[in-house]
C-alpha cells in the first residue's frame, strides 16, 4: 500500500513539473496558483485514464500510432484541464504543440527518474 501511494505521488509530482515547465518556458501558457492542485490532478487523472484507453485502441486498430499515445493522451489531458476554470489556460496553435511537447517530456522524464530514486529496493527486499 505504501509502494502504491508513492507511485501516484509521483505520478502527481511528474504531472507538476510538466506543468510548471510548460509554464516557465511558454509565454502562452498560463497557470494560475489558486488553480494549480485542480490542473495537476485533473491533468494526471486524465492522463492515467487515457493513456491505457488510447494505446488499446491505437493497438488494435492503427498499430503505426502507437508511438503517439503519450503524446496524444498528454494534449488530451491538457485539453480537459483547460476546460476547468482558473487553473490553466493555453492560447495559440504553438503554444498547444509545445506544451504537449514539453509536458510529455518532462512528465515522462520524472516518471522514470523520480521511482528510481524513491522506489529503491531495500538491501535486496522485495
Amino acid at each position: 500500500m505504501v509502494r502504491f501511494l508513492i507511485r501516484v505521488a509521483i505520478f502527481l509530482a511528474s504531472a507538476a513539473l510538466g506543468l510548471l515547465a510548460a509554464a516557465l518556458i511558454l509565454d502562452n501558457f498560463e497557470l494560475s496558483v489558486s488553480g494549480f492542485i485542480t490542473a495537476v490532478v485533473v491533468f494526471a487523472v486524465f492522463q492515467s485514464i487515457l493513456t491505457p484507453l488510447i494505446f488499446n485502441i491505437a493497438r488494435k486498430y492503427a498499430s503505426a500510432f502507437v508511438g503517439g499515445v503519450g503524446l496524444f493522451a498528454t494534449f488530451l489531458a491538457l485539453l480537459i484541464a483547460s476546460l476547468f476554470d482558473g487553473g490553466l489556460k493555453i492560447a495559440g496553435v504553438a503554444t498547444w504543440i509545445l506544451a504537449t511537447l514539453i509536458v510529455w517530456l518532462i512528465t515522462a522524464l520524472a516518471s522514470w527518474l523520480l521511482p528510481m530514486t524513491f522506489l529503491k529496493e531495500r538491501d535486496g527486499a522485495k
